[in-house]
C-alpha cells in the first residue's frame, strides 16, 4: 500500500513539475530550462540529505551519476518536445514508453508477470496509438520530431528507474544527489559547447530571466516527485513503480487544459482512459 501511495503521488507531482518545464522551455530554451530545473533540484536535494538517514556507497554513487547522465537527456528531450508540441499527447506518449522499458527490463530478468499484466502491455500500446492519432483538424497535432523526442525521451526515463532500482536499498536520496549532480555538469558542459561552436546563434534575444520561475518551481517539484519515486523504488517492485510513475500526464493535461486550453480529442480521451486502464492492470498483475 505504502508503495502505490508513493508511486501515484510522485506521479501527480511529477505532472506538475513537467508542466512547468514545458513553460519554461517555451520562455527560454530547453537547455536553460534543463540546466537550471536540476540545479534547483539538486539544491533542494541536499539540503534534506542529512535529514534522511541516507548510507553512502560506492555503488549508490555510481549508479546515480550514470542515472543523472541519462536523465539530462531525458528533460532535455522532453522539454524540447513540450515546448514545439501540445503537452497533452507528447506528456503521455513518454510516460508510457518509460513505463514500458523497465516492464521489459524486468521480465528479462526474471520478474514474473501474470497474464493480466501481459494484457496490460497490450492496452498500454493501444493507449500510445490513440494518444498519438489526432483525426480532428481543428485539434493540435503533434509533429513526428516532438513524438520521436517523446520517445527517446520515455527510453531514458525507463532507463533510469532501472539504475535507481538497482542502487543499495539503504542509500536513500543519496543516488538522487549523485544523478542531480551528473545531470548538471552535463547539461552545463553542453550549454558551453554550443555556445562556443555556434556563435552566430547564441540565444541573445532570450535572456535567463525569462521562464526562469517556472523552472526553478519545476525543479523543486521534481525533487519531490524523485524523493518518492526513489523510496517507492527501493522498498517495492521496478514494474509497479514505473507503471505508477507513468500515471504522471494527469497531471499535465489537467493543467495544460486549465492553463493553456489546450484541446484534447475524444479518441485521447479514449487513449487516456486506457493508459489510466493499464496502469492499473499491470500494478495489479505484478
Amino acid at each position: 500500500m505504502l508503495t502505490v501511495a508513493l508511486g501515484l503521488a510522485g506521479a501527480l507531482i511529477f505532472g506538475a513539475s513537467d508542466f512547468l518545464g514545458g513553460l519554461a522551455a517555451r520562455a527560454t530554451t530547453a537547455l536553460r530550462t534543463t540546466l537550471i530545473s536540476f540545479t534547483a533540484a539538486l539544491a533542494v536535494t541536499v539540503a534534506v540529505l542529512p535529514f534522511t538517514g541516507s548510507v553512502w556507497s560506492t555503488s549508490a554513487v555510481w549508479l546515480g551519476l550514470l542515472a543523472g547522465v541519462g536523465g539530462a537527456g531525458a528533460l532535455f528531450l522532453l522539454y524540447a518536445c513540450l515546448a514545439i508540441g501540445p503537452m497533452s499527447t507528447l506528456s503521455p506518449i513518454t510516460a508510457l514508453v518509460a513505463a514500458v522499458v523497465p516492464i521489459i527490463v524486468a521480465l528479462a530478468t526474471g520478474e514474473k508477470l501474470a497474464a493480466l499484466g501481459l494484457a496490460g502491455l497490450a492496452v498500454a500500446l493501444i493507449a500510445v496509438v490513440l494518444i498519438g492519432f489526432v483525426p480532428d483538424k481543428n485539434a493540435q497535432r503533434a509533429s513526428l520530431k516532438a513524438i520521436l523526442m517523446a520517445i527517446g525521451s520515455g527510453t531514458l526515463i525507463g532507463s533510469y528507474l532501472i539504475l535507481i532500482h538497482r542502487t543499495p536499498k539503504d542509500s536513500g536520496i543519496i543516488p538522487l544527489v549523485a544523478d542531480l549532480a551528473s545531470g548538471t555538469v552535463v547539461t552545463a558542459l553542453v550549454m558551453l559547447v554550443l555556445y562556443f561552436a555556434r556563435p552566430t546563434s547564441r540565444p541573445v534575444a532570450l535572456p535567463w530571466r525569462a521562464g526562469l520561475w517556472f523552472a526553478i518551481w519545476c525543479g523543486v517539484t521534481q525533487t519531490v516527485g524523485n524523493i518518492f519515486i526513489v523510496i517507492g523504488l527501493h522498498i517495492g517492485s521496478l514494474s509497479v513503480m514505473a507503471v505508477l510513475n507513468a500515471l504522471y500526464p494527469a497531471g499535465t493535461i489537467i493543467l495544460a487544459g486549465f492553463v493553456l486550453k489546450e484541446r484534447v480529442t475524444p479518441l485521447q480521451w479514449v487513449g487516456l482512459v486506457l493508459a489510466i486502464v493499464a496502469a492499473g492492470m499491470l500494478a495489479l498483475a505484478s
